[in-house]
């Protein structure tokens, strides 16, 4: 008897780097992933507490989701999260409802905002930008993080906790592997003694403001009618019914 296969309808989401930081051997430069729509077996990994207790439960979900012959932990953070706005909307629809005050209020997430990296100033295939800090006027070039980075930051974080549980370290930790020189020097003993004792306060702060503007991401971001009828632009929490809607 012959077998029968069943075909799941699949979905190109596009990326906001336009796969324009991955080498061009790499499948993720085409700058789009191939996901399929959720089914019993990706409610049953939401569902699993194991994955839950772990934190690993969306990253499960969404590599059962993807297609595309990729390596997952290869994804800079804002292409990751264009594919988990896709995974919802591909699982429950465009309509996400959460609380706002006493209030309900539902966004239409196919209208979040994507902001793409701009291609006619970036060299393809190099994960590599330059900055430079305007108060102490300190060159620097830097990368955008992958999930590896994340997991290797994350690593390192806990492993300061197991020494002082009041450690606070996430802003400097996150800089040390996201900066690739400072002042032309890359040796990473040199650039962590910088984030330590020499990057400014003031400058940080421009740094993760030029991030927010220029880094390839999807902005959960909704335009909301308030109760006096003005228009105003609200964030979107990312609350427990996102993925396990009521």
């Amino acid at each position: 008897m012959e077998d029968n296969k069943f075909k799941f309808p699949t979905e190109m989401v596009d990326l906001p780097s336009k796969g324009l930081i991955y080498p061009a051997d790499n499948p993720l430069s085409s700058g789009k992933v191939e996901m399929k729509y959720m089914t019993a077996k990706e409610e049953d990994i939401l569902t699993n507490q194991n994955y839950i207790k772990q934190g690993v439960v969306l990253d499960k979900l969404l590599q059962s989701l993807i297609v595309s012959k990729i390596n997952y932990d290869e994804l800079i953070v804002g292409d990751k999260n264009a594919i988990m706005i896709a995974s919802r909307i591909l699982g429950y629809g465009k309509d996400y409802s959460f609380k706002m005050g006493e209030e309900t209020v539902t966004v239409d997430l196919t209208e979040c905002p994507t902001r793409y990296l701009d291609e006619l100033t970036h060299t393809p295939g190099t994960n590599n930008f330059s900055y430079t800090f305007p108060h102490s006027k300190t060159e620097i070039t830097y990368k955008l993080l992958t999930g590896k980075d994340e997991k290797e930051v994350q690593a390192e974080l806990d492993g300061l906790k197991k020494i002082d549980k009041n450690s606070s370290a996430e802003l400097s930790t996150r800089l040390k592997y996201m900066i690739l020189s400072v002042g032309g020097n890359t040796d990473k003993k040199t650039i962590r003694e910088f984030v330590d004792n020499y990057l400014l306060a003031r400058d940080s702060k421009d740094f993760r403001e030029h991030l927010k503007k220029t880094q390839p991401d999807i902005e959960l971001t909704a335009n909301y009618i308030n109760s006096d009828g003005e228009s105003e632009v609200i964030n979107i929490p990312i609350t427990i019914t996102f993925f396990w809607p009521e």
